[in-house]
């Protein structure tokens, strides 16, 4: 189980975003403890703000008196509301809250069922309680509620680099603002591309594609993106999504910014030599794109093509996921543009391009210094075909990519726009 603790200044955003899950029937309230209870035990948000309003008024010198804490157990943990009442009880008691006034929600809009509780960190004369040692304090807690109730130990979680935590959008599950935020954080940590298209191959992987629109506002030219899903066959599957409610990591500012900054260290990159070699003997030693990309993905290296309504190819992309870098075909040489790849493999037109013998032996021997000392393996047989099986793809990614927060963007976004809200009544007086 993992726990997040958080603290802002803002008790009334904190409440209203998870009984926002409730009256959309995507939560419930589990448990109120030393709350002022209603005659129906239905709430509404001013109501219980109520509960906290005297620790507040008493509150001498903490600005972030608000806590808001998310307890988060495996997602093939079985948790019942008696045993998420039992352990949120406890959780708070040893963290030296469990004289406070808190709420318990339950959130059952994603697939990983999990509480959050909302308190305030400063007691009746106003006193900021200790959080000495708090995330330490945390850790240890969350380990003996794991032995306690027999849940599954993020500890244990932490050594399985297969574990599937990272899987592509799918529109049919519905939710996909949140799937496509847990996509678009990571990706940019992770991974070094140089162009929109560089980076809309990469998205592709996940059933995700951008697009870039520009308009006029105040009389200045402004250009954003928009994150479309798509279905398995690359076409849209739902409405567009403003790069904005993603955070500013996915905006096209800072995508432009990571693009400098990927051109800079990917113009002498140590692995473009082994990957264009790569690239080069399977094109000599295949007769079409099916073998050409199977060949390619034993060694861990994605092909994404892109061809127009007439299927000409008109580019090719590289994502070789052992260096986590991404290649436009062109940029590894004019010989591997998407040319030369639509003059063999629709008018049999054999490439005259020279096998680098001298890289070929260091590519056939896994254990080269030269090459990643990870086997790519049955980890990437999801790249050898050019349908995406999603099995593999979590399995893939899994290792590489982070343990997705799906819902931290959500209180981010529901955060910026309570703050928009704010700032036009003030605006307005």
């Amino acid at each position: 189980m993992i726990a997040k603790i958080g603290r802002s200044v803002n008790l009334y955003g904190a409440l209203a975003y998870n009984q926002l899950k409730v009256e959309n029937e995507n939560g419930q309230i589990l448990f109120a403890n030393k709350m002022i209870e209603t005659a129906n035990g239905h709430y509404s948000v001013a109501q219980l703000a109520q509960s906290f309003a005297p620790y507040l008024i008493a509150n001498r010198n903490t600005e972030k008196h608000t806590l808001h804490i998310s307890l988060n157990p495996d997602p093939k943990d079985k948790v019942n509301d008696d045993k998420y009442r039992e352990m949120a009880e406890e959780y708070m008691r040893e963290m030296g809250y469990g004289e406070q006034p808190f709420v318990v929600f339950k959130h059952t809009d994603i697939d990983r069922n999990h509480i959050h509780i909302v308190s305030v960190c400063v007691d009746e004369e106003g006193k900021k309680i200790s959080d000495k040692f708090e995330k330490m304090r945390s850790m240890n807690l969350c380990r003996e509620l794991e032995r306690k109730h027999g849940l599954i130990s993020a500890t244990d979680k932490e050594h399985k680099p297969n574990d599937k935590i990272f899987r592509p959008v799918d529109y049919r599950t519905g939710d996909m603002k949140s799937q496509i935020a847990s996509v678009v954080r990571h990706l940019p940590n992770y991974y070094q591309y140089q162009t929109l298209g560089e980076y809309n191959a990469l998205l592709s992987l996940f059933n995700i594609t951008t697009e870039k629109v520009e308009g006029e506002l105040q009389e200045q030219l402004r250009q954003g993106l928009l994150y479309i899903p798509l279905n398995k066959k690359g076409e849209r599957a739902g409405h567009p999504f403003k790069a904005s409610l993603f955070g500013k990591s996915a905006g096209l500012p800072t995508l432009e910014l990571h693009f400098t900054k990927c051109k800079a260290a990917l113009k002498d990159h140590p692995t473009k030599p082994t990957i264009k070699a790569a690239i080069t003997i399977a094109l000599k030693s295949t007769s079409d794109e099916q073998a050409f990309k199977k060949q390619l993905g034993e060694q861990g290296i994605n092909v994404v093509v892109r061809r127009n309504d007439t299927e000409r190819i008109y580019g090719i992309t590289f994502i070789d996921h052992n260096s986590k870098t991404v290649w436009n075909g062109s940029r590894l040489g004019k010989e591997l543009s998407a040319n030369t790849f639509n003059d063999y493999w629709n008018n049999n037109i054999k490439p005259d391009i020279k096998e680098p013998v001298e890289l070929q032996s260091k590519i056939s021997r896994p254990n080269d210094a030269d090459l990643p000392a990870e086997e790519p393996h049955h980890l990437f047989d999801f790249l050898n075909t050019t349908e995406k099986h999603e099995d593999g793809l979590i399995e893939a990614l899994g290792g590489l990519l982070p343990e997705t927060q799906s819902e931290d963007y959500e209180e981010q976004d529901f955060a910026n726009r309570m703050k928009k809200k704010r700032n036009r009544k003030r605006g307005q007086k």
